[in-house]
């Protein structure tokens, strides 16, 4: 007989975790696990990325789920190495090759074609993403073997290098904006050097102001303690970082948290970070328009008062 299932017992977890996902793993997979691993009682990630890619993954926990939108819309930064004179069905190693070209591809090409798409370009996403139409996924689709009509988008790469490896790779750098389909990126470079190409690796290695040097694996959290894992989580307001920073008073704060507009002689921004002073801590997001300081999302009394709980101790100086 199977031995049975040990429930885990969830519990209030508020913050975010810099998880470098691994290879194999969707980005749902990922959370799911760290999720079980924090016994995490509500958690959100930041944006998907392919199974066949690794890197920075933000995963949110608890008051951190309110903001994660704003990572979703980051800028990002990728590395990938292309496959020349290959093209696949899928844009990437997974898929059948539908299409073989030769290749010759000199340092002048590639310094030709990195001017090309550098800057703002149009990009058709592919079949094989998560983009819905008539509330259906295109890769379902791309599974049934349809091709359904996609909108071009607008994208804007800030920064791309490419470096010819040998005869048939070469590796991608590109800082991007959101929505920008990397995949798609190394299948137009390959038409536009005459040969097509395909993605036979992908790693982000940073979103917003996150790096990968920030990030921690699987493996890694299931090593630690509990307590350990715990430290890892960087506030919710990491997640707020750039924002303009406005602090209310213990009575400005109580009313701001219900929701209520406050009026000071602040600068009009529209990306605000709200903190109080009694207690010390992050509310959450507004605008200010006119003087007035109007509530975004915010954090609920009982999220804030978990936070500070479990908020690390600090020895009092003597």
């Amino acid at each position: 007989m199977n031995a049975p299932r040990t429930r885990v017992q969830r519990r209030p977890v508020h913050g975010v975790l810099l998880l470098d996902k691994p290879l194999g793993f969707s980005s749902n997979q990922a959370l799911q696990k760290a999720k079980w691993l924090l016994r995490a009682e509500k958690a959100g990630h930041t944006g998907t990325l392919d199974p066949l890619a690794t890197g920075v993954l933000p995963l949110c926990f608890g008051a951190a789920t309110k903001f994660s939108q704003l990572h979703l819309d980051a800028d990002k930064t990728y590395e990938a190495i292309a496959r020349l004179g290959v093209k696949t069905a899928t844009g990437d190693a997974e898929g059948e090759v539908i299409a073989e070209r030769p290749v010759q591809v000199s340092p002048e090409d590639l310094a030709r074609v990195e001017a090309l798409f550098t800057g703002p370009i149009r990009q058709v996403p592919p079949m094989h993403s998560a983009l819905k139409k008539d509330g259906k996924a295109l890769y379902e689709y791309a599974r049934e073997g349809i091709e359904v009509e996609r909108a071009p988008r607008d994208v804007v790469i800030y920064k791309l290098a490419l470096t010819q490896l040998d005869d048939t790779r070469i590796r991608i750098v590109a800082s991007v904006s959101k929505g920008t389909y990397i995949r798609t990126l190394g299948e137009d470079i390959g038409e536009a050097l005459g040969c097509g190409a395909h993605l036979t690796f992908l790693r982000r290695t940073a979103t917003g102001g996150f790096g990968q040097a920030q990030c921690v694996t699987i493996e890694a959290l299931e090593a630690m303690t509990e307590d350990e894992r715990l430290a890892r989580l960087l506030p919710a307001e990491a997640l707020v970082e750039g924002h303009s920073r406005v602090t209310l008073a213990a009575e400005d704060a109580a009313r701001f948290l219900s929701g209520l507009r406050r009026r000071g002689g602040w600068a009009d921004a529209e990306a605000v970070a709200v903190f109080g002073t009694d207690p010390q801590a992050f509310l959450g997001t507004a605008h200010v328009s006119a003087g007035e300081l109007i509530p975004g999302r915010l954090l609920n009394p009982i999220e804030i008062q978990q936070i500070l709980l479990n908020a690390p101790q600090t020895e009092a100086t003597p």
